[in-house]
């Protein structure tokens, strides 16, 4: 994280350069690196699945992590994109949220212009049911088939444009479906996209997309999970970093002062819940705040005053450690897969058997006999002879 703070000329720059600058600011903290790399690997080299799932809390900072990720796609395909000006390296859509239920219809129009396909308006594919001729000769799409016809433009603007990989952020809205329908049902549309196109699909949202991930044992097969936490004080060395990402921010405030937010960083944690970019957020509208009241430095009263309440700062803690209890693994979790699989039962059984070794087979101990079952002997033939024992 670099520490040598902002450029000095911006002391010289009117208000709405300074915070332009710190809105663009951005670090590579341990956290964010840790899940670049994950996400890098798991696209470049998918190792048979088509859907990643990554999420985190909200404001951990997804969208950074997927912008940092795309620039990095973007310039490993320099070379190909000079010779094939047609393709596109990558693709991202934000999944809508501003309607009472999930649109298909929508999402495939929102994807086929984050693909810059053309004539969005004009799709016709004869392979769709309800493609005929008006009284004039026009080709005529039956407003009912309009949601499959974008769908089959979608694919083939996925395979023309054979993107690396395809981003669904905010994908936790793809939950809200109608009355009746399953979930399964939303994310197995997007996997069939995947898988028909040959094209990794990257989901990106808070906790609530944790439904999505074990929805089928097809999908958990099919899929990778990727989750971007924040920082936790109950975490060995988390509370130093988060820390010293605190101290960054403090550096590259375009203000005349240096603010100490150290001295002030239990109320930073606390109102940030250990999420970076909720930190960000806030600093931002503090910053906001410092500029139009001439401050040389962000104060605790200008903090408290841009801070969000303890209502809203709990709300978001609560919601982070139900997402990341869910994920938990501990031996009540693994003795449940253990018991379904009868693990347990073989490993007790494996105690009793013969278990052959180089010197010949070993027994471990005497093994019980059914009733009525009787002792291995060797049966002679002719009258009068008692059965021999075996050797």
């Amino acid at each position: 994280m670099a520490e040598e703070g902002f450029p000095r000329a911006l002391l010289d720059q009117p208000a709405e350069a300074r915070m332009a600058y710190f809105r663009a600011f951005t670090m590579a903290h341990p956290l964010l690196k840790e899940a670049d790399v994950a996400l890098k690997q798991a696209i470049q080299d998918p190792a048979g699945w088509s859907l990643i799932f990554v999420y985190g809390p909200t404001g951990v900072g997804k969208t950074t992590l997927r912008l940092r990720v795309e620039k990095h796609l973007k310039q490993s395909l320099l070379e190909e994109l000079r010779e094939n000006p047609g393709r596109v390296p990558v693709a991202s859509i934000e999944a809508p949220a501003d309607s009472p239920q999930f649109s298909w219809r929508d999402y495939y129009r929102r994807a086929l212009v984050a693909l810059e396909e053309p004539l969005i308006d004009h799709k016709i594919s004869y392979r769709v049911r309800g493609v005929f001729r008006d009284g004039c000769g026009r080709l005529t799409l039956d407003p009912r088939a309009v949601g499959l016809e974008v769908r089959y433009a979608l694919e083939g603007a996925l395979l023309h444009r054979r993107p690396v990989a395809f981003f669904i952020d905010e994908a936790q809205h793809l939950a809200k479906i109608k009355s009746g329908r399953k979930l399964q049902d939303q994310l197995d549309s997007i996997k069939s996209l995947a898988s028909l196109t040959n094209t990794v699909h990257v989901l990106i949202g808070t906790y609530e997309l944790l439904p999505f991930r074990n929805l089928s044992a097809q999908l958990s097969r099919r899929s990778v999970d990727i989750h971007f936490r924040r920082y936790r004080p109950d975490r060995q060395g988390d509370y130093v970093t988060f820390q010293s990402v605190v101290f960054t921010f403090q550096r590259h405030l375009p203000l005349s002062g240096e603010s100490d937010l150290l001295k002030h960083f239990d109320y930073c944690y606390e109102r940030s819940i250990g999420c970076v970019g909720v930190l960000k957020d806030w600093l931002t509208r503090a910053l906001a705040v410092a500029l139009v009241s001439n401050s040389a430095v962000i104060t605790r009263k200008i903090l408290e005053q841009t801070a969000w309440s303890v209502d809203q700062s709990e709300r978001m803690a609560k919601e982070a450690l139900e997402g990341e209890s869910e994920l938990v693994e501990n031996e009540e979790s693994r003795g449940r897969l253990r018991k379904l699989l009868c693990l347990d039962a073989i490993a007790s059984l494996n105690r009793d058997c013969i278990i052959p070794t180089d010197d010949g087979p070993s027994v471990a101990g005497p093994r019980k006999r059914r009733v009525g079952q009787r002792r291995p002997v060797r049966d002679v033939v002719g009258a009068n002879h008692e059965a021999l024992p075996t050797s």
